[in-house]
């Protein structure tokens, strides 16, 4: 930047991106003098470099306002796994599709093991016919994000919730958030000493 460029000549653009041309060094950071602005080199591997007259200090803050926004705006993706056997019992079937919908709706993907043992192994089809009923009975929250395939011993699909699922729980995490922070109200009961019934000192 500026004066520690080294190159002999630039090819120089200007502030609102045209195009100045190729300059010696000396005549670009003279340009960037007149309008108070920094030399900085875009393209240092350019042969000749490009350079750019901009407000270096103004340039750096905006980037990191950008950055900033960027990983605020970025949805940290939770994998969520649940492990099922080929030939499940049906109450155990239920309370593992009720976690599977529990993670759907947090906004989580889930990814549905389905583990085979000994003979087990010979009838793959016990195992895409339960995660088939299990993806059209979550079809609400969630689709297949990766279908069915053998892996070894075990059998694996993931799940993926919908945007709108996905958008109403950040919805519903805000909102507890903001309840969470909320400074309790008159009426709460907050700040309030209980009220004790004094003891009954009548003699018998």
């Amino acid at each position: 930047m500026n004066e520690q460029i080294r190159a002999r000549e630039v090819r120089l653009v200007g502030p609102e991106g045209e195009q100045v041309g190729i300059v010696p060094l000396e005549r670009a950071l003279q340009l960037a003098a007149d309008v108070d602005l920094d030399l900085v080199e875009v393209a240092p591997m350019a042969r000749p470099p490009v350079c750019k007259l901009m407000d270096f200090g103004k340039f750096k803050y905006e980037s990191a306002l950008k950055a900033r926004e960027a990983r605020r705006n970025q949805q940290q993706t939770v994998i969520k796994e649940m492990k099922l056997r080929p030939k499940i019992d049906p109450h155990d079937y239920e309370t593992k599709k009720g976690h599977v919908v529990r993670f759907l709706k947090a906004g989580d993907k889930v990814k549905v093991t389905i583990m085979f043992r000994g003979r087990e192994q010979s009838r793959p089809e016990l195992g895409f016919r339960l995660l088939r009923r299990l993806s059209e009975e979550i079809s609400e929250l969630g689709f297949v994000e990766a279908s069915p395939k053998q892996d070894g011993r075990n059998m694996i699909m993931v799940l993926a919730p919908h945007r709108a699922t996905k958008a109403a729980a950040a919805t519903a995490a805000t909102e507890a958030a903001a309840s969470r922070a909320r400074p309790p109200r008159e009426g709460d009961g907050a700040g309030v000493e209980p009220v004790t019934a004094p003891a009954d000192t009548t003699a018998e």
